[in-house]
């Protein structure tokens, strides 16, 4: 396989994807943690939005949500600017349309992975810790949110290795990641197998180390199997 010199653009561009993968990550799971929170809240009327994003977002392809964030965004931020008199044209970069639209795909799909996470978690537990005087807060984050973590890793890992392929759809508003770096290298040397296999092989190696850090994250959250096989 040879590369003809290109092979620093497939480097860089799988540190793009890398960096929109984590950051689309980091972004989603606050999202998923507060439709979660929504899905399960007292209130009708945030159960009822909860599921609606939900039920509208995981209905849409993904690589719709970025076209419509990427143009869309655009003209949403001309048009807020505008009512204070900005009238130049702003436009909204590959990476954070990219960031915007996986983080928002991600949220609503772990959104219900959290749900289920947190319906494990028995409901005495925060009868026990409401008996000790402990806020709502204080519950949630030393008690409740730990326990959600163990059982919700498995779902987010699977999540997570669908968000790393999803980043290829990114390359369609012209960020340089990983997939239009290897169309970049596949056009100029009219030689696509070679690139696209190795870009298929860079997606593999980023799904297996996705894989293992899953795997090690779930042992690390289940302190009886570090004892028992120490």
């Amino acid at each position: 396989m040879d590369l003809q010199g290109f092979g620093h653009l497939l480097l860089s561009g799988t540190w793009i994807t890398v960096k929109l993968a984590l950051a689309s990550l980091a972004v989603g799971l606050v999202i998923g943690l507060l439709g979660a929170s929504a899905r399960l809240s007292s209130s009708a009327v945030l159960r009822t939005l909860a599921t609606t994003y939900t039920t509208l977002v995981r209905g849409l392809p993904e690589l719709l949500l970025v076209l419509t964030i990427y143009f869309g965004g655009s003209q949403l931020l001309m048009w807020l600017f505008g009512l204070f008199g900005y009238d130049e044209y702003i436009e909204v970069s590959g990476f954070a349309a990219g960031v915007g639209a996986l983080a928002i795909a991600f949220g609503a799909y772990s959104t219900e992975v959290f749900r289920m996470a947190m319906l494990e978690v028995p409901q005495g537990q925060w009868e026990s810790a409401q008996a000790f005087g402990m806020r709502r807060s204080q519950i949630f984050f030393r008690i409740i949110l730990p326990q959600v973590w163990r059982h919700a890793l498995p779902g987010l890992g699977n999540l997570f290795q669908v968000l790393l392929k999803d980043t290829a759809l990114v390359s369609v508003v012209g960020l340089n990641e990983l997939m239009r770096q290897a169309g970049v290298g596949a056009t100029t040397t009219k030689q696509p197998f070679d690139f696209y296999f190795a870009a298929a092989v860079m997606y593999l190696l980023l799904t297996l180390v996705a894989t293992l850090l899953t795997l090690w994250l779930e042992r690390w959250s289940k302190p009886e199997q570090r004892v028992k096989r120490a």
